[in-house]
């Protein structure tokens, strides 16, 4: 027996093999609640533009309702052999209502349906993900607040380099994050019109009313050509690239993490509400949390991938390999989102301790370069000859096993006559981080002001979003 849902061409049912690599029931119910929504908004229009009967609507209305009720309550019974959500979804609600449901997808196709599917789901996650970015920032900014003067080693190489302060290490997070958050606010600007009525891939003859669909699902308006409408999926591919950026930034603070809580490092304390043991060793306490943040970008990039090669040789308009560009996105954004949750609570938690660091940047000869500035300020020397002179200075405190401040005055004007002793005053870490002032700097003053301005505006967007930490998708 053919598929009662499109069978009339067919007089064979599919081949087993067939119904299995065809369907995608198994992972496109995930979009349960937005076919139902679109179902709901295209029923009104067509009801309100005379296409079918207000009795009709009705009754398709109170039957999506019904059937979402029976989803969310696990009461729905999903069918492989009618392929989808959309067939499943509608074969229930002829069950339920009888004739007017097939009705329901007059003036529409598969194709319009499941790219608006598609879109809803997006832009839903997008709005979701934008809450967890900005609730990861507050707690950076709060972390960079409370630590805007604790120096700690900043790092090229992961050689020691130059003291900074942890709360400018931490503001450096929040602005990657921002820019997270401005090309997720960017791709969701993109995403955000409505493929409702292109149909299979011509439009329709019937008097559909575009706008009014578009409006009932929060679009900005309807998609302008109806071939693009229902074969882009660039909304997914740029979502997919801005989680693959942000997924990045989320794995290189993990790695400090991990390096950060090492014996060797011991710059910050975990809790042990991210943390795990170990079956035979008692003293273990792994950074389990921050090592899976920083493995999961790998399936986020994986998806980014998968879905550019899926999309890279299609002619228009709708082809079955979209069928293969859910999953990636089913996979990838929930990814993204429990990174987020878990880092937002790492980072919320996380002790610095900071002596430890304090220790630390003082080693390495961190304040070299604060001794070559001052022989271009104080001695007048051009800055490659100052570079040479503080090179010898430190090959020398090397030999000596000393650190910069630690060699006498005598043997730095040995070095070169025009050193006195107003040198040390630029040789400690805290005077080294006080005097980078300079806009963007790691001076105290300037982090506490960084600090202070992104906790303002991230409490202000937090305001408008609702329990934006949690990771639901």
């Amino acid at each position: 027996m053919s598929n009662r849902m499109w069978g009339g061409r067919f007089s064979e049912s599919p081949d087993a093999i067939m119904e299995e690599i065809n369907a995608s029931v198994d992972f496109d119910k995930a979009l349960a609640r937005q076919d139902i929504a679109g179902s709901r908004a295209h029923a009104a229009m067509l009801a309100k533009t005379g296409i079918i009967a207000t009795q009709d609507a009705e009754k398709i209305g109170d039957g999506l309702q019904r059937i979402k009720a029976e989803i969310e309550e696990g009461r729905f019974s999903f069918s492989r052999s009618l392929e989808d959500i959309h067939m499943n979804v509608e074969a229930r609600l002829a069950e339920l209502i009888g004739e007017a449901a097939g009705r329901l997808h007059t003036a529409r196709s598969r194709n319009d349906q499941v790219a608006t599917d598609f879109r809803l789901y997006v832009r839903d996650a997008l709005d979701e993900i934008d809450g967890q970015i900005t609730a990861l920032m507050l707690a950076l900014a709060r972390k960079a607040e409370a630590h805007a003067g604790t120096v700690m080693p900043g790092f090229t190489h992961l050689q020691s380099a130059q003291p900074v302060t942890f709360g400018h290490h931490c503001l450096a997070y929040v602005e990657m994050l921002a820019r997270d958050r401005g090309r997720f606010a960017d791709a969701r600007a993109r995403l955000n019109e409505c493929p409702l009525g292109s149909a299979a891939l011509a439009g329709t003859a019937f008097p559909i009313d575009r706008q009014m669909t578009a409006k009932a699902l929060g679009f900005s308006r309807p998609t302008a050509n109806s071939l693009d409408a229902v074969s882009d999926r660039d909304f997914a591919m740029e979502a997919l690239a801005a989680a693959s950026i942000c997924a990045v930034h989320l794995s290189r603070l993990a790695e400090e993490i991990v390096m950060w809580s090492s014996a060797q490092f011991r710059f910050v304390t975990l809790s042990d509400k991210f943390t795990t043991g170990s079956s035979i060793m008692p003293q273990k306490r792994n950074p389990d949390a921050a090592e899976l943040v920083r493995a999961k970008p790998g399936r986020i990039i994986g998806a980014l991938n998968a879905l550019l090669i899926v999309m890279k040789g299609l002619p228009l308009a709708y082809c079955k390999d979209m069928q293969e560009d859910k999953e990636p996105v089913f996979d990838a954004l929930p990814s993204l989102s429990l990174c987020l949750a878990a880092m937002t609570g790492m980072i919320a938690d996380m002790q610095p301790n900071e002596a430890v660091m304090r220790a630390a940047a003082g080693t390495g000869f961190a304040t070299a370069t604060d001794l070559a500035d001052w022989l271009v300020r104080e001695a007048g020397l051009p800055f490659r000859e100052a570079h040479h002179v503080t090179g010898r200075i430190v090959a020398e405190a090397d030999a000596r096993g000393l650190e910069l401040a630690e060699l006498p005055l005598e043997v730095l004007r040995k070095l070169h006559g025009g050193i006195d002793e107003r040198v040390y005053d630029v040789l400690s870490v805290d005077a080294s981080v006080a005097s980078r002032t300079s806009e963007g700097g790691t001076a105290p003053g300037n982090v506490r002001e960084r600090a202070r301005h992104w906790l303002s505006s991230l409490q202000d967007a937090a305001k408008q979003t609702a329990d934006p930490g949690q990771g639901r998708l």
